[in-house]
């Protein structure tokens, strides 16, 4: 499986191509309930993505892009397993991506891993914040 980051990231369920750059309100006119509005510029939705990972993902719009969507945020509700959530991601995203550009020994006894696809970066690390806190993501730098 590769993924082409190119215009956006492919949600398998619900099945949508999610835009860079898109627009709060375009985002929320293509995902409809099934998105859950944090905060001004941050949503979460439950879907699948890579391959039939489930997961929790987080949509960043940025003020400096005037709005637009430049981030995306992999996470889950619950942590029972870190060290399964770390390897289920990892797996998911090289089966997706590639294995990382970079990788250097992280914090809390996980790997950092860097990838550069396109024009994204994307990121996958641990380090502490109030216990240990895994980080997965994608960033679009064509807009910043």
């Amino acid at each position: 499986m590769s993924v082409n980051l190119d215009s956006g990231f492919p949600i398998e369920e619900p099945a949508v191509m999610v835009r860079w750059g898109c627009s709060e309100d375009e985002l929320k006119e293509s995902l409809g309930d099934a998105l859950s509005e944090v905060t001004s510029g941050y949503y979460t939705l439950s879907c699948t993505s890579l391959g039939g990972m489930r997961h929790e993902l987080g949509f960043h719009f940025s003020p400096r892009t005037n709005g637009k969507l430049i981030e995306l945020e992999f996470f889950r509700r619950t942590y029972p397993d870190q060290a399964a959530s770390y390897r289920e991601f990892q797996h998911h995203f090289e089966a997706a991506f590639g294995r990382p550009d970079e990788s250097r020994p992280g914090g809390e006894g996980f790997p950092s891993h860097r990838w550069k696809v396109g024009m994204c970066t994307i990121v996958h690390f641990v380090h502490d914040r109030f216990g240990p806190e895994e980080h997965m993501r994608i960033r679009y730098d064509g807009l910043v």
